[in-house]
């Protein structure tokens, strides 16, 4: 992905990438998948929950729940890692263990845990890509979901299940279900990136058809106006 000077560069080949889908169609980003809602989803629920999910570059799957209506906030940051290597250049490497991943405060009465995972597995990226999505590969950008509870690792393997049996998608899914051991936020600068640069190559090309795509498809989910962390303090 991007250290602040690799944005810079990232910015430069995805505009040249830009042009080219004009006459290459195919360079388009991954397209949203119609999928039924899980069959299973877990009980309601009193107070703020806390969902985690990694489906490559954080920030487009920040930028989709943050429209997402019933998410109180959705930070950047990394999972699957220690503490001491939760940094931007350490996790880059790919050999940390982390993935780069958004942390998800809810409401249930509001949108449930099966429904964020309706909206992870649609919209937010590709789960049948192994160890990446669209132009960034490495473990770091693997499609998995880390469980906070029992209930949540229930829904999640049932709807991976549900899901591969109604052959949704053209490949098996590849998502990862396991427990979370830490979720540490990102640096500043990654959070809300999806809104502070509209117009940066990266999100015109693969993250703002996301939430085109949210707001298609989940019209009674979609939230106008982001739900942003800029004003939150956000720290490892």
């Amino acid at each position: 992905m991007r250290s602040i000077s690799r944005v810079a560069h990232r910015a430069a080949v995805l505009g040249a990438l830009t042009m080219l889908t004009i006459a290459a169609p195919a360079l388009a980003a991954e397209d949203a998948v119609v999928i039924p809602a899980p069959a299973v989803d877990a009980r309601p629920a009193d107070g703020t929950q806390t969902a985690v999910f990694a489906g490559g570059c954080f920030w487009g799957v920040q930028g989709v729940f943050q429209h997402t209506t019933g998410v109180v906030n959705a930070v950047s940051g990394y999972a699957g890692g220690s503490k001491a290597a939760a940094n931007y250049m350490a996790v880059s490497t790919g050999a940390t263990g982390h993935a780069e991943a958004v942390e998800i405060k809810y409401n249930p009465k509001q949108i449930s845990y099966g429904k964020l995972l309706q909206i992870f597995f649609s919209v937010a990226h590709d789960p049948t890509q192994l160890n990446r999505q669209g132009p960034d590969s490495g473990t770091q950008y693997r499609s998995a979901i880390f469980t906070v509870n029992d209930e949540q690792k229930k829904v999640a393997d049932a709807y991976i299940a549900q899901l591969d049996a109604a052959r949704v998608y053209k490949k098996p899914i590849v998502t990862k279900v396991g427990a979370l051991e830490g979720f540490y936020a990102a640096e500043a600068y990654h959070q809300d990136y999806l809104t502070l640069h509209p117009t940066q190559p990266y999100i015109v090309y693969n993250d703002l058809p996301k939430i085109e795509n949210l707001k298609k498809l989940f019209p009674k989910d979609y939230l106008e106006k982001p739900t942003l962390v800029s004003s939150a303090k956000v720290t490892n």
